[in-house]
């Protein structure tokens, strides 16, 4: 698989996430202890949280450390490679750019099937394109400023793809902003208008909203790209060689996530209050907003599906970062997820 740019995840991005996890190597001689780290704090990464906090990752016999919030997708590719963490809440895009480096990259959950990032106005934008054609709401992208998380992120594909719809190129049509992944500093960029746009993940554009420092200009979630509705993007990504060596441990922290999913789709009010610790800055409101929500984006269980893998493979294809993606049964090992989810594994 060619995917451009992408040398970058064994060099700079390698050493900043060894670093950040030196004290996490996967070489535990607990078989039952797993590293896990993941990208950002965005709302895929939901049923970790609830894992954690309702002790099923303890119930299934896991032990397990405080969870590094990476950054960027480069920092958690260089991670997984490294050994520096067992097993990533990531997305798509980032398992994408792992199997070009290792193709032992295994995709073994899903985490949110639709395409969860946001385009998010901020004051600078008139408010006349709101509401009108997609078509005409990218043509007002050019020439912006537009916040992303960092190069090679989900957040920065999905505006080369809207480019590229309008015949653009938005390398050279707009100015792309990286700002990392953390939430206070892309909103600050937002108010402050150092930014025209972000393009984040969920909560971002609903914090944005709540906060009256921006509003959600285009949403793939909510319909407004059709072809991404239901593109799985959230995911958790591992490696064969981890598989082979803590495969009790990896199949157990599926089958925590799995209950998850479950408390999820079972009880909104519990789902509500668990949301609302996960995103401590969150207004009650904004939280009684977003967890319906969740509810439908969230599958019921991580076993990925190929119309979702295929989704986002014509997405990924579309913006020019991945010419040939591996096949769905090369990447995702699912009759080992079968039988990691029943609890023969």
């Amino acid at each position: 698989m060619l995917i451009r740019r992408r040398t970058l995840l064994l060099t700079a991005g390698a050493a900043l996430a060894t670093a950040a996890c030196a004290d996490r190597s996967s070489s535990s001689s607990d078989p039952m202890k797993l590293n896990v780290g993941q990208v950002s704090n965005s709302v895929a990464f939901l049923p970790l949280a609830i894992a954690e906090s309702k002790g099923y990752f303890t119930a299934e016999g896991l032990s397990m450390g405080e969870r590094p919030r990476l950054g960027n997708g480069s920092k958690v590719a260089a991670a997984l490679q490294s050994g520096s963490i067992d097993v990533a809440g990531s997305v798509m895009t980032d398992a994408f750019n792992l199997y070009q480096a290792n193709n032992g990259t295994r995709l073994i959950g899903a985490l949110v099937d639709t395409y969860y990032v946001d385009i998010i106005a901020g004051a600078t934008m008139p408010t006349d394109g709101d509401g009108t054609p997609l078509a005409a709401r990218i043509a007002t992208l050019k020439g912006k400023k537009i916040g992303i998380t960092g190069p090679g992120s989900g957040t920065e594909a999905l505006v080369k793809y809207l480019f590229v719809q309008a015949g653009m190129d938005a390398t050279k049509d707009a100015t792309l902003v990286n700002l990392g992944s953390d939430t206070s500093a892309a909103l600050g960029a937002l108010s402050q208008k150092r930014v025209d746009l972000l393009s984040f993940p969920q909560p971002v554009a609903q914090l944005a909203t709540a906060a009256g420092v921006g509003r959600i200009y285009i949403s793939p979630a909510d319909g407004d790209v059709p072809e991404l509705k239901n593109a799985t993007h959230g995911v958790i990504i591992t490696t064969q060689r981890v598989i082979d060596g803590k495969g009790k441990a990896v199949a157990a922290f599926l089958r925590a996530i799995a209950k998850s999913q479950a408390l999820i789709h079972s009880d909104a009010a519990a789902t509500g209050t668990l949301l609302q610790a996960y995103q401590e800055t969150m207004k009650p409101e904004t939280v009684q907003v977003l967890t319906p929500i969740l509810q439908q984006e969230i599958p019921e269980s991580p076993l990925p599906i190929q119309s979702g893998y295929d989704a986002s493979v014509k997405f990924h294809q579309g913006t020019g970062l991945v010419e040939q993606a591996p096949a769905f049964a090369d990447i995702v090992p699912v009759e080992w997820i079968e039988s990691a989810l029943s609890g023969t594994v």
